[in-house]
């Protein structure tokens, strides 16, 4: 199916506060040079604070993570999970429509919704408050037919439920999600025929319900507040000696190696719980602080200002987008022949110093392609960006 942008965009799009921090903590789950792996989680966190994502929000995270924009709009428009248009301030509601549900009523539900909210799907209703999609199987069939509303599912649904639950959410309320019927969970409709005698003995609701009755978050988007970071090498308030709560061990590498129960070590002195690892990739110690970025390579020779008050435009180096440019500027850095000057160690310490870009330079070969446009020529990428007049609005 073919998903489109939105014809009305908003102006700019940035993470709050804490959404930045959670997302920069994100990044480094990823060794370095592969933050991009982060780009759905980080994609979703965009959505969750605005409640769809708009092309300045998917361009955002691109920039944030060192990705070309076309690469994070592939991942946007591939997920139907990702909302390309604007939604409803309550909720959207997500009818499932595959087999098991349409069999069991959901084009009433379908109709409940164009009759209540908007006649068509990704249609805002005329209040403001919702919206609505039909979409693929949910994964429960043995509930038809159902629909996810924010964080939950509410199952067993007839259109007179549906309605009832679109008008206590327009009042501020959070009707309880799961079966809409009575039952428990997904037990026959006609009753349990084994375990009978434990019906009734314990909460009134599933786990899954009670969680979200006990939360009371159904309809709340997260804004980064709920917890604290628990990226747990990014905690401030953990000594680097704490130790882990869930393995109960202090995270040392030092320890003497200790045989696996009723083996001895082998030649090596190598248990077999320790397997040696072969990757150049090696984590950092955790009593071992990383390089700061200063300490690799040299800074190259920047400048306060652009020579005669007028700047090279960096954005004809392939690699550097508006973002990029912005930082450079900010690091000394106006001209080409600049680029064009570094050598192996400037290099590296630009590399280590593009915060959240970190290894561009390297990896899109500025250098050479700054040399060539000092020298007045032109490479295909510049050629390309000066005809289709791609940054003539920066």
């Amino acid at each position: 199916m073919l998903r489109r942008l939105s014809p009305v965009q908003p102006d700019s799009f940035e993470f709050t506060p804490a959404n930045l921090e959670w997302a920069r903590a994100q990044m480094t789950k990823y060794p370095e040079g592969r933050q991009q792996s982060a780009i759905i989680p980080i994609l979703w966190r965009a959505q969750e604070q605005e409640g769809w994502l708009s092309r300045p929000a998917i361009e955002y995270c691109a920039d944030l993570l060192g990705m070309a924009h076309i690469r994070a709009l592939e991942v946007a428009t591939f997920y139907f999970m990702f909302q390309l248009q604007p939604v409803g301030s309550i909720a959207n509601i997500q009818i499932c429509g595959t087999t098991s549900c349409m069999i069991c009523g959901a084009e009433a539900l379908i109709e409940v919704c164009k009759r209540k909210i908007a006649p068509t799907p990704h249609t805002v209703s005329a209040d403001g408050k919702f919206s609505w999609e039909e979409v693929e199987c949910l994964g429960a069939c043995a509930n038809a037919p159902m629909a996810q509303i924010g964080k939950d599912y509410y199952e067993d649904l007839t259109p007179e439920k549906l309605e009832a639950l679109i008008d206590a959410m327009s009042e501020g309320q959070v009707p309880q999600p799961g079966p809409q019927n009575g039952r428990f969970a997904s037990e026959p409709a006609s009753g349990l025929t084994s375990l009978t005698d434990l019906k009734g003995t314990g909460d009134s609701a599933n786990a899954s319900v009670s969680l979200a009755r006990r939360y009371g978050e159904t309809l709340k988007r997260i804004d980064g507040t709920e917890v604290p970071i628990l990226t747990k090498w990014l905690r401030k308030d953990q000594p680097a000696d704490a130790v882990d709560q869930k393995s109960g061990s202090d995270q040392t590498d030092d320890a003497e190696p200790r045989p696996a129960e009723g083996k001895a070590a082998d030649a090596t002195g190598v248990t077999e719980q320790q397997a040696q690892a072969r990757s150049a990739a090696q984590p950092v110690s955790a009593r071992e602080p990383a390089a700061q970025a200063d300490t690799v390579g040299r800074r190259p020779e920047g400048l306060d200002a652009p020579r005669d008050g007028t700047a090279d435009d960096l954005k004809m180096i392939k690699g550097v987008g508006a973002k990029l440019e912005e930082l450079l500027h900010s690091l000394g850095f106006f001209h080409f022949d600049q680029i064009a000057s570094w050598g192996e160690e400037e290099l590296a310490w630009i590399d280590a110093n593009l915060e959240g870009f970190k290894g561009r330079a390297s990896r899109d070969e500025w250098v050479s392609q700054a040399k060539q446009l000092a020298s007045g020529g032109e490479t295909e990428f510049s050629r390309r960006a000066g005809a289709d007049g791609r940054y003539d609005e920066e």
